[in-house]
């Protein structure tokens, strides 16, 4: 606990049998009161490694995707009660010692979502990030910031801290279950109004590290570009993105069960 807020790290695991020990060695347990894992049809031995570790673990029947293991995170972390919920992922890319960090910018009610930025300061280039990826990052940040009228150093850190509050208004299960999640999720704590902040993180490029291909990179781009045209045209009163809904809706539980 932090402030008296409960903390729950949600980890989205695909493939993460490799690097799921050392992530989660080194979050730090002294404040965090829960871990959930939720595996998305993974082809490794990532669910019995979450077993012996004792972290509470869902498993998906098949291969969702991205955006849909986020859903189950965050549902079942709300089911346990969590006042505050950061997401890790287990592949070691990101520092899990700043889980500290971000959740006492939620805990002491500064900030209603916290991100980790990688463009902060030099960690993304100094960890290996690949040029392309860095590039595209930057353009579409500045797209983006013009287009929901904000100001973020970065829209695609996968490494972020979000309150109950948020959690529990943001119509979320109307977000894609690919990737473009991550940033749906963002550009609608803008629409409603939460306050973000963000910290610098370094972060790690290896080969078992998760990353996402040249071709499915720029899939996403034009899935960002998207939804920042939804959000404009949303406020210029154009359209009506189901996505921009004040109407959270519930998430069916049948897809998934428990580890065993």
């Amino acid at each position: 606990m932090l402030n008296g807020k409960k903390i729950v790290v949600v980890m989205p695991a695909y493939n993460a049998e490799k690097t799921l020990l050392e992530t989660y060695g080194r979050l730090p347990h002294e404040i965090v009161d829960e871990v959930i894992l939720v595996d998305d049809f993974s082809q490794d031995e990532t669910v019995a490694l979450a077993r012996l570790l004792n972290i509470t673990t869902f498993v998906h029947r098949v291969n969702f995707g991205y955006g849909r293991n986020q859903k189950t995170c965050y549902r079942e972390a709300l089911r346990l009660g969590a006042d505050i919920v950061i997401m890790v992922h287990p592949d070691y890319q990101y520092s899990p010692e700043l889980v500290t960090s971000l959740a006492g910018m939620l805990a002491y009610g500064v900030y209603d979502v916290a991100l980790a930025s990688r463009i902060l300061g030099v960690g993304a280039l100094k960890g290996g990030m690949p040029m392309y990826k860095y590039v595209s990052n930057r353009v579409l940040t500045f797209v983006q910031n013009i287009l929901l009228n904000y100001k973020l150093s970065e829209y695609h850190t996968g490494y972020r801290a979000f309150t109950r509050e948020v959690l529990l208004k943001l119509p979320i299960g109307k977000n894609a279950d690919g990737f473009s999640f991550d940033n749906e999720m963002l550009a609608q704590a803008v629409f409603f109004g939460y306050r973000l902040g963000e910290i610098s993180c370094p972060t790690k490029y290896f080969p078992e590290a998760s990353s996402i291909s040249f071709r499915k990179s720029l899939k996403y781009g034009l899935q960002v570009l998207a939804v920042s045209l939804k959000f404009r045209m949303q406020r210029w009163h154009m359209m009506k993105a189901e996505i921009f809904s004040i109407e959270a809706d519930e998430i069916a539980p049948i897809y998934y069960e428990v580890a065993k």
